[in-house]
């Protein structure tokens, strides 16, 4: 009989101690509200918005396993905390920009407004995202060793 224990802790302990994590919260956060920023645009009479809440939805999702399941630490290839930083940049602008368009021309449909007020609250977090992963980076570059190499 094969032998049934594992090395590590289960995916779901891993979920679990990941989201009482500063950076797990704001990514749960994230996605938790792009899920009811798509369910507002997929019941407002303008379906086209649901595009920017299944992308980002997605995306999140995507870092979040990356980051619970430290695969940043295997992958070395990409930079991380730069493609984070893009994700989370690109997240802000596109959902305050097209929060705002949903407030203003939403009138006569509750859910398109209902998802444009949650995507200003979205916007603002991933704002905030955006200047955490900003200041690790920042906090990255001063702690790093300066060359002493004397060649010219």
């Amino acid at each position: 009989m094969a032998d049934t224990t594992s090395s590590g802790p289960s995916p779901l302990e891993r979920m679990k101690s990941y989201v009482k994590t500063q950076k797990g919260f704001i990514l749960a956060a994230e996605i938790i509200l792009s899920f009811i920023i798509l369910i507002c645009y997929a019941a407002s009479v303008y379906g086209g918005y649901t595009a920017v809440a299944i992308c980002e939805m997605v995306f999140t999702i995507i870092f979040f396993v990356v980051f619970m399941m430290e695969l940043d630490k295997q992958f070395t290839v990409v930079s991380w905390i730069w493609s984070d930083l893009i994700r989370a940049c690109v997240g802000a602008l596109v959902y305050i920009i097209t929060s705002l368009i949903c407030v203003i021309g939403g009138s006569g449909d509750g859910a398109r407004i209902a998802g444009g007020v949650f995507g200003l609250i979205a916007g603002i977090l991933f704002a905030y995202d955006a200047y955490t992963v900003y200041l690790q980076l920042k906090s990255s570059r001063q702690h790093q060793p300066t060359s002493t190499d004397d060649r010219v």
